[in-house]
């Protein structure tokens, strides 16, 4: 008789501002992993000063399942001292960390997990994919970003949205904004590989507009920017000769798009002109963040509306999120 494989327990950790619309569908997404190699151990939320149904709603599902814990903060404090939160909480040597305003695939905990197999694998990302329809200028921008990503993440990972890694360190330090480019960093420290999971599917909505594109933008680029000068460690979206690279490959014969692709540099070089001044100037860290309002929607929602048209004159069915009961499941 063949012995069945040890399973890989990990511990996943959601950190969560104000996220009733989107909160109910993570977390039965998470509660209906699929899983075989990899074992979800707990499930804890991190939910910071929160003034609207987060925590009613995670409390629910803790009711009903043992693994999901909630932690609230008194005070918004920034993600990294959520996170800090969680790590301290967390009872096993794999952490899954994932944002608020996301969704993950059925299995993308299973994916991500189950490349810890191989001790040298330090930390390993999910894939982000827009659910949004490209139907205005911003949904298009953020789609052609997340492509360009991926194709780079292919080539050098680029972490975030979703992340597991190994628990090498207890902390990270209060000034870091920008979490996952730090644990990346501690992991190839550390002589450890930082592997990318495409098929570890993480949705979430682009922002709708542009000034929130533009915020977005600004903060992670101060964020990184900051991140290379105290710490040295230059994540890959800021070598700029290998995104110019792989930018001109995803436009090149497309004639008719060239005119998006030079507003999304225009746009990206408006926002890491801001995140600069925010980093040189002012000496901003956005450890605690100018939200990008636009992203706070329910992605079970928006992607159920962007795969399923209805046909003129019919309704299209909604969920409200609100918890368990109300929870629609993804196709």
């Amino acid at each position: 008789m063949i012995p069945p494989k040890e399973t890989i327990p990990c511990s996943v950790g959601v950190t969560a501002y104000n996220e009733e619309e989107n909160i109910g569908p993570l977390m039965q997404a998470l509660l209906d992993q699929h899983v075989h190699q990899a074992e979800i151990i707990e499930i804890i939320v991190v939910a910071s000063a929160c003034t609207d149904r987060t925590v009613p709603i995670v409390q629910e599902f803790a009711a009903l399942d043992p693994r999901v814990k909630l932690i609230e903060q008194e005070r918004r404090e920034g993600k990294t001292s959520a996170i800090n939160l969680f790590l301290a909480a967390a009872t096993t040597d794999i952490c899954v960390l994932e944002s608020g305003d996301t969704l993950p695939d059925e299995y993308a905990v299973e994916h991500l997990v189950r490349m810890f197999a191989d001790p040298e694998v330090g930390m390993v990302g999910a894939q982000k994919v827009a659910v949004n329809t490209p139907d205005h200028i911003a949904g298009l921008l953020s789609h052609i970003r997340l492509r360009m990503e991926h194709t780079l993440c292919l080539e050098i990972p680029r972490l975030g949205e979703m992340i597991a890694f190994r628990k090498v360190f207890e902390r990270i330090p209060p000034d870091v904004a920008m979490d996952e480019a730090f644990v990346e960093a501690i992991v190839v420290e550390r002589g450890m590989r930082v592997q990318y999971a495409p098929d570890a599917i993480v949705y979430n909505t682009g922002p709708d507009t542009v000034p929130d594109f533009i915020k977005q933008r600004r903060r992670n680029h101060a964020g990184h920017l900051y991140l290379k000068h105290k710490y040295g460690y230059a994540v890959s979206s800021i070598q700029n000769r290998r995104v110019l690279k792989i930018a001109f490959k995803e436009v090149w014969g497309v004639v008719q798009v060239l005119w998006i692709f030079f507003l999304l540099a225009v746009l990206e070089s408006w926002s890491r002109v801001l995140g600069w001044y925010d980093f040189a100037v002012k000496g901003d860290r956005h450890v605690v963040w100018d939200m990008a309002w636009s992203q706070k929607q329910n992605v079970q929602e928006v992607k159920a509306r962007s795969s399923e048209k209805p046909e003129a004159g019919q309704p299209v069915r909604r969920t409200n999120g609100k918890g368990p009961v109300d929870v629609v499941r993804s196709a």
